[in-house]
């Protein structure tokens, strides 16, 4: 099932060309996965980017039954940007069915990751430069460990842990293994 795409742009316009190019690339995705529910595409120009390679982002969502893929990826032409980040999402595709046929889990289920923000030192000190909203989806430890993982997320996880109704902070320690961060309300 084709899925259009929704686009947004951030401090640029789309045109219709560089529409047509995503939209056209980006319904292919319904090739490789059957049920997904919504593509969003967020195209972004950043001014004051540190290096001119990095000036264009371009960040692709997939919601699906269970389950959300994300990947982001940054260069110096919007295209290139679009592109890398859709070679990456379909290597995450791949990665995510290969879970989903072996049965190590039935139902994976990706909340976005809140990202750590780059923080550019003033002379105020660091202030928070990005901010980012997502659902947390309920889900057992075994699953979030997979979910960090399919994500290729390196340093932490959060999630709303199904079997003791808080949320938790997965992180990848030193010694390889992971720690567990369970959050209670004072």
């Amino acid at each position: 099932m084709e899925v259009k795409p929704e686009i947004f742009a951030k401090n640029m316009e789309v045109s219709d060309r560089v529409e047509e190019y995503i939209t056209k690339k980006a319904v292919k995705l319904g090739k490789f996965l059957s049920d997904i529910e919504d593509t969003r595409i967020d195209v972004a120009y950043i001014k004051s980017a540190r290096s001119a390679t990095d000036r264009y982002v371009a960040q692709i969502t997939i919601r699906g039954k269970g389950y959300i893929l994300r990947t982001e990826e940054r260069a110096d032409d919007l295209f290139s940007a679009f592109d890398t980040s859709l070679d990456k999402m379909l290597r995450q595709i791949e990665r995510f069915k290969g879970k989903r046929s072996r049965g190590r889990s039935e139902k994976l289920s990706v909340p976005d990751e809140a990202e750590a923000a780059e923080h550019e030192e003033k002379e105020t000190g660091p202030v928070i430069v990005r901010r980012k909203r997502f659902d947390l989806v309920p889900m057992s430890e075994q699953e979030a460990m997979d979910q960090m993982q399919l994500l290729g997320h390196e340093e932490f996880f959060i999630f709303y842990n199904a079997d003791s109704s808080a949320i938790n902070v997965l992180y990848k320690r030193n010694d390889g293994n992971y720690g567990l961060i369970e959050t209670d309300i004072a």
